[in-house]
């Protein structure tokens, strides 16, 4: 390995910043090490990757709404077609609209 190759990797760790620092039992490690043989990636560089990934398919999943086909319907048909304001919905307008001129 050339030594600016070397240099541009110990940089590129320093960027990181943040550490993570936990124990796995030896079955877990083995596995992992198995994995990141199999991409041929560091073990890392492996470990980084999964981890991000499962961090990002952990907010997505918990950010998006999934509706059934009928809850779908029911919604899309109440913006083609609102149902007409209420009494009370009036009145939470008309108290809505004096905090906001006020």
């Amino acid at each position: 390995m050339a030594r600016s190759e070397a240099t541009d990797r110990s940089e590129a760790r320093r960027a990181r910043g943040a550490r993570f620092s936990f124990r796995v039992d030896v079955d877990t490690k083995a596995l992992v090490e198995r994995a990141a043989e199999l991409e041929r990636r560091n073990l890392t560089d492996f470990c980084l990757s999964a981890l991000a990934d499962a961090a990002r398919e952990t907010i997505a999943r918990h950010e998006t709404l999934v509706l059934s086909e009928r809850d779908r319907a029911v919604f899309f048909d109440a913006l083609v077609n609102p149902p007409k304001p209420t009494p009370r919905l009036r009145r939470a307008f008309a108290a809505a609209r004096l905090r906001v001129e006020s």
